[in-house]
């Protein structure tokens, strides 16, 4: 799949949350958006990316950031993950990983060996005009917030 480049328009997709609501990323116009791709809630990867960025949003905020997560999971699972890991912003569900077909973070991967379809970690920030600003992908999950920190000038 095409990846996204900085300038390009974001993909608009609507998706159901964690805690059973709705996102639409035009719901997000008007503010910086960081849309992250995280391939299986309540792994240990994606755990350690999900509470950096929980750990980190207080912040993030301050500097205008909204955070959305997108995994392939079901809804049911993301509310689980959620609450289990005190997760403080929306988790949404793309079952059909057509939302991460869009924005370039599905594609071939290499495990052990193996090459198969999956979801690539991939992080995509969205300008307040539907832009994309930034485009990372195949991120590493541990220390991930902190490089977008840097790369977003926040530190």
């Amino acid at each position: 799949m095409p990846r996204l480049s900085p300038a390009e328009t974001a993909p608009d997709f609507t998706l159901s949350a964690s805690d059973g609501s709705t996102v639409s990323l035009a719901d997000m116009r008007g503010s910086n958006t960081i849309v992250y791709f995280y391939p299986a809630a309540a792994t240990p990867g994606c755990t350690t990316e999900a509470c950096d960025f929980r750990d980190n949003l207080n912040s993030l905020k301050s500097a205008g950031y909204t955070v959305l997560g997108i995994s392939p999971d079901p809804v049911d699972k993301l509310a689980k993950f959620a609450d289990s890991e005190g997760l403080n912003f929306p988790l949404l569900s793309d079952e059909d990983h057509a939302v991460a077909e869009a924005y370039g973070a599905w594609g071939e991967k290499k495990n052990y060996g193996r090459t198969y379809e999956g979801l690539i970690r991939s992080t995509v920030v969205v300008d307040p005009e539907g832009k994309v600003s930034l485009a990372q992908y195949n991120v590493k999950a541990t220390g991930h917030v902190s490089k977008l920190r840097r790369d977003l000038g926040l530190d």
